[in-house]
Order: structure tokens, then C-alpha cells, then sequence
């Protein structure tokens, strides 16, 4: 049975900034949620199921606040948005904002775009040890560096050091020119990636130059006691049991960690324990650390991405599936803790 409910916005500027150009996030919000939204001046009509349109009234009024308080609104935010709804529709986005906001972006401020991330954003703030667990897209290791980068600028430590294991990085690239760092360089650019994404190239390369920075793989780690500093170590699935307890064990004074990986994409050889698997075992629970688990529905991807996703699940499901391929789900039981944020 369809309903429809009358939503007012009095300013006529805010009003424009949240319809869009051309209405495309009012379009938007359409497509979303199956309700049908008319505009006439600044009176909104929702019109559709009694669900939809009472989702969609507290959608609109949470971005209309956003605007009041001086948030820009695009349309990428807009399905976090409504899963942040759907997921609690008690939610204030604006308070949410404010308390996850992390002003590192160089383009603009980085908020958290679901509740589990908002949960790991506020884990990364108040452990000194923090271990992500979920599937490639949902901001593990760029939120950590975003955290990294505020912490790095605030002073509360002086330095950050960015890792990640290169299984692939012995006999199968033992062709390639150059040392070990340069063999495994590829497999860090991800980590540049993200950083170049939170504050200028030039900044960046000055930061690296000096030490203040440091990307490496993970067997330069080796020996060393890492005090003062903001550490990152991505693609953890790919560690062995040793390598995990190495890393962990380099902490010193000062210092944070987090530690990013998806169990379900495991690269090491069958005889082979992820040293994440293992840590989630034998560490839960202890005071000063803690899990932070994302699912498939954390995912933050541009609006096209999942529409191409959806096709490929819709194909794939009308094939029976073939024998699993080599690394893709050993050492990956399922986790209670992975079905919610």
C-alpha cells in the first residue's frame, strides 16, 4: 500500500544543494530506495511504500541538516547514507560526521560511510592495537591511513610506517633488476596510492625523503623497535604465523598499529597459517587490542562498481561452481563476527 508524506525545506539555497544538478540526487535517492520523489520549490513530496517513505522523510531532513551545518553533499554519498539509515534509523549523520571526521583528505574532509566504519574509526582512536578484518572496498587500510596522517600532523606521533608482505616477492621476481626493495615495490604501490590520496605528492616525497614516512615491505621490520610512530600493516592475511608475531612485537613506546586483511584471500602456500587467522585466535580478548570485522554490505564503491559486481554474481550463479582455485578460501573459516559491522 503506497503513502506519501510532505517534506519542507525553508532554505532555498539548501534546498538546491541537496536536490542537485538537475535533481540527480533526488534521482538518486529514486533509485536507492523504490519511492518516487516530486519537486515543487522547496516542498518535497515522497511517494511509495510506508517503509521507503519513512526512510527516505529521515533521509532527506539528516541531509538537510548536513547542508544547515555547513557539509557539501554529493551524490557518493548518498547510498552510504541510506545504508546508514537502514542499518539505524535512530542515526544523526551530522553527529556521526562530526565525531568520525578526520580532516586529512586533500580534497575534502573523510567521514565514515558506514557504522562499522565509524566503529573501527573510533577503535583506531582509542587502542593503541587494531586489527581490520573484511572483504577488498570497505576502507580498511585508507581510513588507518587517514588516522595515520591526522596523527602524524596533530604531533601525537613522529613518524608513520606503512608495510605489507610480498609473497611473491622470491624466486618467481628473482629475474628483475635491483635489490629487494626494488623488486617489491610494486606490490607497496597501493600504500602510495592511498597516502599521495590524503596530502600533496611534494609533501609526500619531502615526508619520505626524511624518514618521517616509510614505506617497505614487511621483512624490513626484522630487528627493529618501532617507537613513537603511526604503523600500518596491510594485506596481514599474507603474513605467516611468524611474520605476525615479528610485526607485533616491534611496537615500542608511543606507538600505534593497525593491521588490515581480508581472510578470505589467502596467498600462501596450502601448508601454510595465516598469521591474521591465527592472531583473530589466540589474541582476542586480551585488554588494549581490538577486532574491527566488515562485510560485503561495508563495501564503498562507486555507484557503477556495484552494478557491474551484481552482474558478475548474476552470472556466476548460473554455473555450477568449478574446483577453488589456489589461495582463494584457505585458512578462512567463517567468523561469527564477520555476518554484522
Amino acid at each position: 500500500m503506497e503513502t506519501s508524506r510532505q517534506v519542507l525545506l525553508e532554505d532555498n539555497e539548501l534546498a538546491r544543494a541537496l536536490f542537485g544538478e538537475h535533481h540527480r540526487n533526488l534521482q538518486r535517492i529514486e533509485a536507492l530506495t523504490g519511492v518516487v520523489i516530486q519537486a515543487r520549490g522547496n516542498a518535497l513530496n515522497v511517494i511509495g511504500p510506508e517503509a521507503g517513505v519513512t526512510l527516505v522523510e529521515k533521509l532527506l531532513r539528516e541531509l538537510y541538516r548536513l547542508l544547515q551545518k555547513g557539509y557539501a553533499i554529493t551524490e557518493q554519498d548518498l547510498e552510504p547514507a541510506v545504508k546508514l539509515l537502514q542499518g539505524d534509523p535512530e542515526i544523526r549523520l551530522d553527529k556521526m560526521y562530526r565525531n568520525g571526521i578526520i580532516l586529512s583528505g586533500k580534497r575534502r574532509p573523510i567521514t565514515p560511510k558506514s557504522l562499522a566504519q565509524k566503529e573501527y574509526l573510533e577503535a583506531l582512536r582509542h587502542f593503541d592495537l587494531v586489527f581490520a578484518i573484511g572483504p577488498a572496498g570497505t576502507g580498511k587500510t585508507y581510513l588507518a591511513m587517514a588516522m595515520a596522517v591526522e596523527a602524524l600532523t596533530q604531533g601525537e606521533v613522529g613518524r608513520i610506517i606503512l608495510t605489507r608482505p610480498a609473497v611473491e616477492a622470491g624466486e618467481k621476481l628473482g629475474f628483475l633488476p635491483g635489490d629487494l626493495a626494488e623488486k617489491v615495490n610494486p606490490y607497496l604501490r597501493p600504500l602510495y596510492d592511498a597516502l599521495h590520496d590524503m596530502m600533496d605528492i611534494d609533501k609526500a616525497s619531502r615526508l619520505l625523503d626524511r624518514g618521517v614516512i616509510e614505506v617497505a615491505p614487511l621483512a624490513f621490520m626484522r630487528g627493529r623497535t618501532l617507537n613513537n610512530s603511526f604503523v600500518i600493516l596491510d594485506e596481514a592475511q599474507n603474513t605467516s604465523t611468524r611474520q605476525m608475531k615479528m610485526f607485533l612485537t616491534r611496537l615500542g613506546f608511543d606507538s600505534r598499529a593497525a593491521v588490515t586483511g581480508d581472510i578470505t584471500q589467502v596467498d600462501l602456500p596450502a601448508e601454510q597459517k595465516s598469521g591474521l587467522i591465527h592472531a583473530r585466535e589466540i589474541l582476542a580478548g586480551i585488554p588494549g587490542l581490538h577486532f574491527s570485522y566488515f562485510s560485503e554490505r561495508d563495501v564503498v564503491r562507486h555507484p557503477l562498481i556495484q552494478e557491474i559486481l551484481r552482474a558478475y554474481e548474476r552470472e556466476e550463479k548460473t554455473h555450477e561452481p568449478a574446483a577453488a582455485e589456489p589461495g582463494s578460501s584457505r585458512n578462512s573459516e567463517p567468523s561469527p563476527e564477520q555476518g554484522g559491522a
